[in-house]
């Protein structure tokens, strides 16, 4: 149910306490504070050791090492097509481009284009209309921004920063496997060669109709393989906060998600740029430069929506090289003049040990049915490993964000293709599930009012009694003895709040990870994964707590509790909701609304009048007692 139980309509009696609703008052917070601590504390108490990262000198140190160990490896000719190939220095002229030139790849899928300079991918336009940037062009997965600074897609990295810097900069040859110049429709091969000085690089890309691109390369020297890896430097296109415009959503850029997600012998981990923060279950802090050598399945750069996935062809010779810069963007983007604050920007590099590099990448958005279709290489050679699913993260909760997701969709699929509506369905849907439990509870409520007077006379008897009595153990005795006879659960009243509390953040997760909810349409939202940019559902949710409050009977609470956390709660959630996903708020509203219609029937049945009955009793006594607190009514 999408609103904190009222307070006020769990009057219950409390070993020790006065009164009949400050048991209760405390219950509740008591247990809403232990669902912030549980959401907000899991990355202090579930902290995951940190991978063994060498540091970036020690790591140059030691890879360079391994590098160098490569180089006075023979070569084995039958390798690869690309080792094949490889002449010794002076053996041939030098193979290079005469001008920059781009050549682009396409399917229905994606369009790539590479430059011979580096031999590299400029842009990686994803085709599909549900994938669109926020100007409602086609989304550039490769970051602008983040690119031009610290390097583009596919181009190459080693230990020695100076051959890196050639090996990107180089004027490659292209050659295409259509025969063609400009442009290949997949599928089909572009081959990049360069040889100049005793260098000679060589790099294959074969495409299909799917996501998934081939890549084999090898980086030789004087003849001898160079251990150089593959890389996705800095960013996906989705971080549009780096951009000249960024879009307000909300105060929390996109970058703020990224992380590295790696599977290794099927169990899946991720670090994130600043160990934790914005993903509650991505620990380990991503280090600059850091080498971690693993059978890795596959290796990925991912943020919210889109991922860039490495899947190596014999993950047993897998080494991966995590990247970590930052870049000033503007602490409030609808403001062009608030100043700057820094942005963390993630990237990774994947390679072989041996110097020749075979890998799969899939580029593309974290689609439920793309990545669980998506598997990495088994030890047998097979395409029979983990699949990219487990790049859909939605952490300690993915119990219930898991099938609620899939909820979402059915309806999605088999009712109204609209995920607002769905939305609200679904909700509509929990609340008839949990009108049961909110009954129960105001029947609880009204046991408990039905017994107040003798918990009253109770704790009466041990009024005199010092708090550390031992006699006070006889008196919570008597009242527990009184509720187990009239058949009082003493908790009852809580228990629709422990089921609300993880469904909001079920859904907050789903609202925040599910690709298919990016962009969605409702009514005036035109993107449920962002704040409501009219502000209309906030306002709602507060108007509609507030009444909601007001019209609850509320028998034994104090007065000016009660105008207390009938005011404060909304406000609360009515604020926080105004810079979280409008989906969440539209989930949190049409909950409110339910109850509000719910609340009027139970306040017009036989237990709400008679809860009516005993607040106006207790309202007329404190007042004849000469008490200055005013009990608002419950009203039909």
């Amino acid at each position: 149910m999408p609103e904190f139980q009222n307070p006020n309509l769990q009057s219950q009696g409390g070993a020790g306490g006065s009164g009949g609703g400050g048991g209760d008052l405390r219950s509740m917070l008591a247990i809403g504070s232990l669902g912030v601590a549980v959401f907000f504390g899991y990355q202090i108490f579930f902290n995951k050791p940190k991978p063994e990262t060498q540091q970036p000198a020690q790591t140059q140190q030691q890879s360079q090492q391994g590098a160098n160990n490569v180089q006075t490896q023979s070569a084995a000719p039958s390798a690869s097509p690309a080792a094949g190939s490889a002449q010794p220095a002076g053996a041939a002229p030098g193979i290079t481009a005469g001008a920059e030139s781009e050549t682009t790849v396409q399917n229905a899928n994606y369009k790539i284009v590479f430059t011979n300079r580096g031999a590299q991918v400029k842009h990686w336009y994803l085709l599909d209309k549900h994938y669109q940037d926020s100007d409602g062009h086609q989304l550039d997965l490769v970051q602008k921004e983040a690119s031009d600074k610290f390097g583009k897609p596919l181009s190459l990295y080693t230990y020695d920063s100076s051959l890196t810097s050639q090996l990107n900069s180089a004027l490659y040859q292209v050659t295409n496997s259509t025969g063609g110049t400009g442009v290949l429709t997949a599928p089909g091969a572009l081959t990049f060669h360069y040889e100049q000085n005793g260098l000679d690089v060589i790099k294959t890309f074969n495409f299909d109709s799917s996501y998934v691109i081939h890549a084999e390369f090898q980086v030789r020297r004087n003849g001898q393989p160079v251990l150089s890896l593959l890389t996705w430097p800095a960013g996906l296109g989705d971080m549009e906060e780096f951009g000249p415009k960024p879009p307000d959503r909300g105060g929390v850029p996109i970058s703020a998600a990224s992380q590295i997600t790696y599977s290794v012998d099927g169990k899946t981990d991720s670090m994130s740029a600043v160990g934790g923060g914005f993903l509650f279950w991505a620990k380990p802090e991503v280090s600059g430069g850091g080498t971690l050598t693993q059978p890795f399945e596959f290796a990925a750069l991912s943020d919210l929506y889109f991922a860039a996935a490495f899947l190596p062809d014999v993950p047993a010779r897998t080494t991966m090289v995590t990247l970590h810069n930052t870049i000033d963007i503007l602490s409030d983007p609808s403001n062009p003049n608030s100043g700057k604050k820094p942005a963390h920007v993630v990237g990774l590099a994947v390679g072989d040990t041996s110097g020749y590099t075979s890998l799969r990448l899939y580029a593309g958005p974290k689609q439920t049915d793309l990545v669980s279709g998506v598997r990495a290489m088994a030890p047998d050679g097979k395409l029979t490993g983990p699949t990219l699913h487990s790049l859909i993260q939605y952490g300690w909760l993915t119990i219930i964000a898991t099938p609620l997701f899939w909820a979402l969709r059915f309806l999605n699929e088999h009712g109204i293709p609209n995920w607002g509506w769905d939305i609200i369905i679904l909700t509509a849907i929990f609340n008839l599930i949990m009108l049961p439990t909110r009954i129960g509870m105001m029947k609880s409520s009204l046991k408990m009012q039905r017994i107040q007077p003798r918990v009253d006379a109770i704790k009466r008897k041990y009024a005199n009694l010092k708090a550390t009595d031992p006699k006070r153990a006889e008196m919570n005795q008597e009242m527990m003895a009184l509720y187990k006879t009239e058949n009082i659960n003493m908790y009852g009243s809580c228990l629709p709040l422990l089921i609300q509390m993880p469904l909001f953040f079920a859904y907050f997760r789903v609202l925040q990870n599910a690709v298919e909810l990016r962009q969605a349409h409702w009514g005036w939202l035109t993107d449920l994964s962002t704040p409501d940019p009219l502000h209309i559902l906030p306002i709602v949710i507060i108007v509609t707590m507030l009444v909601t409050q007001l019209i609850s009977p509320a028998p034994g609470m104090d007065p000016a509790q009660r105008r207390m956390m009938a005011i404060m709660m909304p406000l609360i959630f009515g604020f926080t909701l105004w810079h979280y996903p409008s989906g969440l708020a539209l989930y949190w509203c049409t909950g409110n609304l339910i109850n509000f219609i719910i609340q009027i029937s139970i306040n017009n049945s036989s237990i709400g009048k008679e809860l009516q009955v005993i607040a106006a009793k207790r309202a007329a006594k404190r007042n004849a007692g000469g008490g200055n607190g005013k009990t608002i009514q419950g009203r039909r």
